[in-house]
């Protein structure tokens, strides 16, 4: 398995951003091949934080894609910085 963390900064309205991401990106996210997992964390003090997991590092890979593509579209104004971006192969689970 692989996983991706995005860490998101300065992110302006929490609450809005969590309603679009549940809307729109999950369901985007789950047709990616080898989707597993998908959580979307609010933080506190304008971060978000979200983890998905992937059979494979295509999978993973493939929601970086979609997850930028999906901020720039639809989250922008929300939020507002690049995330930081933490990928790799799943070494432990429970």
């Amino acid at each position: 398995m692989y996983a991706v963390v995005r860490r998101y900064e300065g992110v302006t309205d929490p609450a809005e951003a969590g309603r679009q991401v549940d809307g729109g990106f999950v369901s985007l996210l789950r047709q990616v091949p080898g989707f597993v997992a998908y959580y979307w964390v609010d933080a506190g003090d304008g971060t978000m934080v979200s983890t998905s997991v992937f059979d494979d590092q295509a999978g993973a890979e493939e929601s970086v894609k979609k997850a930028a593509d999906f901020v720039a579209d639809n989250l922008a104004s929300l939020l507002p910085n690049p995330p930081q971006i933490t990928a790799g192969q799943v070494v432990a689970a429970g």
